[in-house]
């Protein structure tokens, strides 16, 4: 038997089967392909969260160092700025409507928060009364400055007229070179009248009187006398001298 040389017959091609034609392999690529556009996707979300967290997280910071340099009660006089504001539009509103503010003002307010409030206001009691005669004079300062409004217009045009002079030094000699205006006088003399009206509210303490009959027991008892006298002292006079005598029935 002849042994086939490589020559012999036909020759068969040697060409290896197109394996991406597959509809197998397709698919496995296309899944492949959506899993990595998925991945990217969520990547980018990831990144533009990162980017929102570290822009958020920067401003907080800024936030809370100017938080941080303001005052100690910046959040109370927030408040009391925004309430005066608030005052202040409600009074225009009224005084254009030709409406009194304060009675609009107990209009909005119920019955159970002016008790609460009246009982809190009798609760702080604000006049302390005379201790000594510093503590007085600065009481009556602190009230005074909390009525001054000062008219910027006013000081900028004073300090153009006075020029180095407005700020006196211990050779300075303005007096006389100031003149109050008429709202200024009038704000002094009502301030004046209202001191002397509550000065007429105190009562001055009696002098003692050694010759004056002794009725009484005690201190609160000669002052239950005296109310009972004041009122009653009419009606029961003929009563008190007939036991006085010892003549009463």
């Amino acid at each position: 038997m002849a042994a086939l040389e490589v020559g012999d017959g036909p020759s068969l091609p040697m060409t290896s089967p197109d394996i991406s034609e597959d509809p197998g392999s397709i698919i496995i690529e296309d899944a492949a392909a959506q899993k990595r556009e998925e991945r990217l996707r969520k990547f980018r979300e990831l990144h533009l969260k990162r980017n929102e967290a570290r822009k958020l997280n920067h401003q907080e910071v800024v936030e809370e160092d100017k938080r941080l340099k303001l005052p100690a009660n910046w959040e109370a006089k927030k408040s009391r700025l925004e309430w005066e504001l608030k005052v202040e539009e409600k009074k225009k509103e009224c005084a254009a409507k030709g409406e009194d503010y304060e009675r609009v003002k107990l209009l909005e307010i119920s019955a159970e928060d002016a008790e609460r409030f009246e009982r809190k206001k009798k609760k702080r009691n604000p006049d302390l009364g005379f201790s000594d005669y510093a503590a007085a004079q600065l009481r009556q300062y602190h009230r005074l400055t909390r009525q001054i409004k000062p008219d910027l217009e006013k000081y900028a045009k004073l300090r153009e007229e006075s020029g180095e002079e407005f700020y006196p030094t211990s050779n300075s000699l303005l007096h006389g070179t100031h003149v109050p205006g008429k709202e200024g006088v009038d704000r002094m003399v009502e301030d004046l009248e209202k001191q002397i009206q509550k000065r007429e509210k105190y009562s001055r303490r009696r002098p003692y009187n050694d010759d004056a009959d002794i009725d009484y027991i005690n201190e609160r008892n000669a002052k239950f006398n005296k109310k009972a006298e004041r009122f009653y002292g009419k009606y029961t006079a003929e009563i008190k001298q007939n036991l006085e005598r010892g003549t009463a029935v």
